[in-house]
């Protein structure tokens, strides 16, 4: 009795899953199912077994022929379940693998959503809904923690001290002493910096800080170093990657206020300077005092280490070009192969920047360029950002990839300055077409990302899957999209740069700028002590203001790049990626600034 009952619940079990196959089909729904029925067949043999024992040893039992006779029907019936139940599954895994390697199975048309390009308007408006944690989109607590920030920011660069006596270089308020970390530690640390820094700058930052450590903090121009003393308490270090709160108090000790606060303004160029300040603070997940030693570690790094803005930005491709010595040709090379480049925007409005990584060969460039082309596409990208966009998506390309091509140290660098120096730009990055041989470089990769930078990676093997980020229509043909559009380098024009000569224009234009730069503090430190509508709307109004004028003094500042050339950065910081789609609409077409010596 109780092995009929057994079996019967058995083969209704086994109806079921098989009726349900057969209905819907096979996959990863039927796969499970046909697992939960193995494990309910499993658990009903188990049974068997143990009351096929029991019959055959209990003494006191007698089994009947009859009993006998439909144990065995059970038991060949219940083989060829399992038989059945086998090829199920050896069918739904098949049909499981094939779907999850291809993802090309269609969906009904009542489900499937068309993909639809943004214009600029539907962007702000996007942005704007989106966005927290930006400027007009802050909590009450969010808003109070920029304006702490603001308030530290202003006491290192000194402003609103300019009428006040400097305090003497001997006063109590001093640096906060960085505690002496271990041996082990400092041997950490130090090789930790070797990985990132090329061994002439690492020397040449390790005897400058030396020589700022190893005697008194020399009194600048507009007073003694800045004393701050931050409560970082168990903080001082924590997640610390990059040694940035040891670089902080070198910085206050060897910078000027002055300083300080020039190359803090100078980051800001078209942005609005709250976004800027508000990047910091979201990577630092609202700690202000932590944000404030990133911050300033960064600006020493671009005034110090790269030299962003009064080097690389200022002098661009046509130095290169004219100089023609070993860094600017490998310079060059990466630009004029397209190895990375930035093209169209995604789903989201953010530009694109490819990847081609079967185009990098190990060893061709040397670091130092690689560096500094890593740097300048970064910068240029944040030239191309707008409508409340912040963030960049990034398309590494894998097609052709071979361990020729895998180069860790750009690798490295790239993360740092995705990490430590432009916190907060990068939105996502899709791995297009990993083959693999890439599954092992990953894991090492991923050893080395921030667990929320990790999480920004995705993995595309086809149009259709690159689809769900990037409308069809701008992805290239080469990615199996739709655009039919390739990169084709523009080379520098003579001249395309006269107006940097022009130093009086310049310098005039500065001296405006720094008017606004000083509207904006004193509309800030009237906003620290009272977060009136009033002096919120000022300081909205002096924003657009200085973006609007950064486009003035930009071609003076800054060397003409090759999206500039070919009309993709138009004068006055409008940005147009797709000039054909608005031929097609009727507009008017643009001027390019090219030369017919320029063209193919």
């Amino acid at each position: 009795m109780q092995t009929s009952l057994l079996f019967g619940i058995s083969r209704s079990s086994s109806s079921r899953v098989l009726l349900s196959t057969s209905k819907r089909g096979f996959g990863v729904a039927s796969v499970h199912r046909c697992i939960r029925f193995a494990q309910l067949n499993s658990s009903t043999s188990s049974s068997l077994t143990s009351f096929k024992r029991g019959l055959s040893t209990s003494p006191q039992t007698k089994t009947s022929p009859l009993v006998q006779q439909q144990f065995i029907q059970r038991r060949l019936l219940q083989g060829s379940a399992s038989g059945l139940l086998l090829a199920a599954l050896t069918v739904g895994l098949v049909y499981s693998a094939y779907y999850s390697y291809h993802n090309t199975s269609p969906e009904p048309a009542s489900q499937a959503e068309p993909f639809q390009d943004i214009t600029p308007e539907d962007l702000t408006a996007m942005t704007s809904e989106l966005a927290a944690g930006r400027p007009g989109n802050l909590t009450p607590e969010q808003e109070e923690k920029l304006r702490q920030l603001w308030k530290l920011i202003f006491q290192v660069c000194r402003v609103g001290e300019e009428n006040q006596a400097p305090p003497a270089a001997t006063a109590p308020q001093t640096a906060a002493p960085v505690s002496a970390p271990p041996a082990e530690e400092e041997k950490k640390k130090s090789r930790m910096t070797s990985l990132w820094s090329r061994s002439s700058k690492a020397n040449k930052s390790e005897s400058d800080a030396a020589s700022t450590t190893s005697t008194a903090p020399t009194t600048a121009g507009d007073g003694a170093p800045v004393g701050i003393q931050l409560s970082l308490g168990s903080k001082d270090g924590e997640a610390d990657k990059y040694g940035q709160t040891k670089h902080f108090y070198e910085t206050l000790q060897s910078y000027p206020p002055s300083a300080i606060r020039d190359t803090i303004w100078s980051m800001v160029k078209h942005d609005h300077p709250d976004a800027l300040v508000l990047r910091f603070l979201r990577a630092r997940k609202w700690d202000v005092e932590k944000a404030l030693i990133m911050l300033v570690s960064t600006m020493a790094w671009r005034a110090k280490e790269m030299d962003v803005d009064g080097d690389i930005m200022k002098n661009g491709e046509l130095e290169a070009v004219e100089k023609n010595d070993g860094i600017s040709r490998d310079f060059l090379a990466q630009i004029r192969k397209g190895i990375s480049y930035v093209h169209g925007c995604d789903k989201q409005g953010r530009p694109l920047c490819f990847v081609n990584v079967r185009l990098h060969k190990a060893g061709e460039q040397s670091e130092e360029s690689l560096e500094r082309y890593t740097v300048y596409l970064i910068e240029t990208c944040r030239m191309l950002l707008r409508g409340g966009v912040d963030t960049a998506t990034i398309v590494f390309d894998m097609t052709g990839f071979s361990m020729a091509n895998m180069d860790y140290t750009p690798v490295k660098f790239m993360i740092k300055c995705f990490e430590a120096n432009y916190p907060e730009c990068l939105g996502t990055v899709l791995v297009h077409k990993a083959p693999w041989i890439f599954q092992g470089i990953w894991k090492v990769i991923r050893g080395w990302l921030d667990p929320v930078v990790a999480n920004k990676v995705h993995f595309t093997n086809n149009a259709t899957e690159m689809q769900e980020y990037i409308p069809l229509k701008h992805i290239p043909k080469d990615l199996d999209g739709q655009e039919d559009w390739s990169y084709q380098y523009v080379e520098p024009i003579p001249g395309e740069n006269d107006k940097m000569k022009d130093v009086a224009t310049r310098d005039e234009l500065l001296r405006q700028r720094e008017g606004l730069y000083k509207q904006y503090e004193e509309a800030t430190m009237e906003w620290i002590k009272t977060a009136d509508a009033g002096v919120k709307k000022k300081r909205e109004e002096i924003a657009e203001r200085m973006r609007e004028d950064y486009w003035k003094v930009d071609p003076y500042i800054r060397a003409r790049s090759y999206y500039d050339r070919t009309g993709v950065l138009l004068p006055g910081g409008e940005v147009d990626w797709y000039p054909g789609e608005k031929k097609e609409n009727g507009e008017g077409k643009r001027e390019v600034v090219t030369s017919p010596d320029d063209l193919d």
